[in-house]
């Protein structure tokens, strides 16, 4: 699918800028819909880019009851700068106006012509796998929907990173129909497969939606969720995963700071002048566990005893004679028993869990890394910067700053 925007010439841009400058602030068009917690982060990024570097004037497509058949999208469009747009039917027309636009795909893998706004989906794909291999699952599913790129990559990206460990994944069979079902067609599909899979299964959906689906489907036939079959989303649509009977893990993706780089590449864009990006990826930055998968796949009793204590106390600095004494266990036996079973040593599980929670602070909370460093039971800033970096490679600034928005 290719459209070409329509080049103009260095006299066309100077009148474009000059018109601007004497009508006063840009006017910018977004045709993307907050009905989802994606699209909300991508507004909440441009919206946050327009106070620091405008303000922008912005225009929506007119609500339905609104609309007039006699005014066209193309003719609310004729006075814009430019425009932010999901794809859609109406992209060939919003694009013969010759105005900068930079598109959200959808259906399409890549947009010629034009940035795109994309998502690192094999990254997707991998951190629900880790998470679910770090909760000590040994078999694993993905349930997807047809037809679509984008949940084709992130099972991709979730197979590949299990097969690293030897694993195998078992893929919702419906999806090889390439067509899609209602939901009321579809449901005794899925419930079928899910009472064949091997029990605990770790099982990744490709979206919050589908996840929402599937712990119906499961409560349905009396699955037990997560002790049976933990699940896995992506977005962290808290109106989905909070309102679920089981409230449902999620991926969490760095979307307001894509939108807020698809802000500033408009802006550009607006100002007449040219750049050779072709596109704005937003990338996972960690999980949101919620209920779906908080539990640890230990057939040992001792194990997951001393897993729950970790993971209830993961703030507080711990020591391993600590949980092997919660556990009813030696250090010696505890330490093997963790290793049959995790393949980690307890005081590798106990740094895995608090990393996972100073990256949760890093990017949903507005702490100073000294207020996390306290709040953790560090010492200092220094501290936790240095247990931080020797766990991910980073410090606990830099990866602020690669999942924030940037501020300036």
């Amino acid at each position: 699918m290719e459209h070409v925007m329509p080049k103009r010439n260095a006299i066309s841009r100077f009148i474009l800028t000059f018109l601007r400058t004497m009508s006063g602030n840009p006017r910018v068009m977004v045709l993307i819909e907050p009905s989802r917690a994606y699209e909300r982060a991508l507004l909440r990024g441009i919206a946050h880019y327009s106070h620091l570097h405008g303000p922008w004037i912005f225009s929506r497509e007119a609500p339905f009851w609104e609309r007039s058949p006699h005014r066209t999208l193309l003719d609310q469009m004729a006075a814009v700068d430019g425009v932010i747009t999901r794809e859609s039917p109406d992209l060939s027309t919003i694009l013969k106006l010759g105005k900068p636009t930079i598109v959200s795909n959808v259906a399409t893998e890549r947009i010629g012509g034009l940035p795109n706004i994309v998502s690192d989906h094999t990254a997707i794909g991998r951190m629900a796998a880790e998470h679910l291999i770090e909760r000590g699952f040994r078999n694993f599913a993905f349930c997807g929907y047809v037809n679509l790129f984008w949940s084709d990559q992130r099972c991709e990206g979730f197979r590949n990173r299990i097969r690293e460990d030897g694993g195998l994944v078992h893929v919702y069979g419906a999806s090889q129909s390439r067509r899609r079902l209602s939901w009321k067609k579809e449901l005794p599909l899925v419930t079928d497969w899910l009472k064949s899979l091997p029990k605990p299964v770790g099982l990744m959906a490709c979206i919050d939606e589908r996840s929402q689906q599937l712990a119906d489907a499961c409560q349905s036939v009396g699955i037990a969720i997560p002790e049976q079959v933990a699940i896995v989303g992506v977005d962290n649509d808290d109106m989905i995963c909070t309102l679920s009977t089981i409230p449902l893990s999620s991926v969490a993706t760095d979307a307001e700071k894509g939108g807020y780089e698809a802000a500033r590449l408009l802006d550009t864009l607006m100002k007449g002048r040219r750049s050779s990006q072709k596109f704005i990826q937003i990338k996972p930055t960690h999980i949101v566990m919620r209920t779906s998968t908080d539990i640890m796949a230990a057939e040992d009793p001792h194990v997951s005893k001393a897993t729950k204590y970790i993971g209830d106390r993961c703030r507080y600095p711990l020591y391993v004679d600590e949980v092997a004494r919660v556990a009813g266990l030696s250090r010696r036996v505890l330490e093997k028993r963790f290793r049959a079973q995790l393949d980690r040593s307890v005081n590798g599980h106990i740094r895995r869990c608090r990393v996972h929670l100073i990256e949760r602070l890093l990017t949903e909370d507005n702490m100073t890394i000294a207020e996390i460093a306290l709040f953790m039971g560090f010492p200092d800033a220094a501290h936790i910067a240095r247990y931080f970096r020797q766990e991910t490679g980073i410090s606990p600034a830099g990866y602020r700053r690669q999942h924030h928005l940037v501020n300036s």
